[in-house]
């Protein structure tokens, strides 16, 4: 007998769960023949702030987790990608990636993953400090989360681009409300159930498909944001996030490379780019 094929239903991945856009809407994402693939949800303003309300509510929490168990999640998503490994390779090129691409960025992807996973519990070493002071007090600086990170994937490399991005945010116990590339948007959601199944807490990483022009106004002036990291180099975007980010000295973090794929794709300065150094006194003497 004849059947019909059961075509998965792409949707957002806010708070642990797939909602569909509250607005309905969507857009079609076809291969480089024109045909169709899917439809993806088209995220809306409702959409952004209904992630950030969770977002907010999961950063103590996470920020609280102690390094090993965010290096231990971490190597659980790596652990998890590797298993999919074949789907990851399959999707990437239907959206236009030739094997051997898709495979160097499904592998580049995992092996990411693992070394921030090692750096979990080791950045803090490197930013911390404990500094000389000329009174009879111990002063001493440490990194400590932002918050609530937006972030404008990379739209190259939908999956090794956004890995690059979120691991460096989320070791450093920021939580993050990301849009996915368009181009390479089943990527992005199929990463979502990567991350669902690999002990990473709801809230921590939630993933919007969508356009760039209606959602990066949101994203940048939405006051609860703590900095917003945008992958790209249109300069009138990198001009309006850097205005509407001023309104509460938000921090703006720009990615402007399109290859994520060399060492130079990884460092643990990218983890300090959203922490905050807190500096405490201590007398020596009562």
């Amino acid at each position: 007998m004849s059947r019909i094929d059961i075509q998965k239903t792409y949707k957002l991945y806010i708070g642990g769960k797939f909602p569909r856009t509250e607005s309905g809407r969507y857009f079609s994402v076809k291969d480089k023949k024109g045909k169709l693939l899917a439809n993806m949800c088209l995220a809306s303003r409702k959409d952004f702030r209904n992630a950030m309300v969770i977002a907010r509510k999961a950063q103590g929490p996470w920020a609280g987790a102690t390094a090993m168990n965010k290096g231990q999640i971490l190597y659980r998503i790596a652990e998890m990608l590797e298993g999919r490994k074949d789907q990851f390779i399959t999707e990437l090129v239907l959206q236009g990636s030739t094997k051997s691409q898709a495979r160097k960025e499904v592998e580049t992807s995992i092996d990411r993953l693992v070394y921030y996973a090692g750096w979990s519990d080791k950045y803090q070493q490197i930013f911390s400090a404990v500094n000389p002071v000329s009174s009879a007090h111990f002063n001493f600086s440490a990194p400590e989360p932002m918050g609530v990170v937006s972030v404008i994937a990379p739209e190259e490399q939908g999956l090794l681009g956004l890995v690059s991005v979120i691991a460096p945010i989320i070791v450093g116990g920021n939580t993050s409300i990301v849009l996915a590339s368009r181009k390479f948007s089943l990527t992005a959601i199929s990463f979502a159930e990567v991350l669902n199944s690999s002990d990473v807490p709801g809230g921590v990483v939630n993933i919007l498909t969508g356009e760039r022009d209606e959602l990066i106004p949101h994203m940048a002036s939405h006051m609860d944001v703590n900095a917003i990291a945008y992958c790209g180099s249109d300069a009138d975007q990198i001009k309006l996030i850097s205005e509407l980010a001023s309104n509460n000295i938000k921090r703006v973090v720009l990615y402007k490379k399109k290859d994520w794929s060399g060492a130079y794709g990884q460092s643990p300065y990218f983890i300090e780019k959203t922490l905050e150094i807190k500096t405490t006194w201590h007398p020596t003497k009562v």
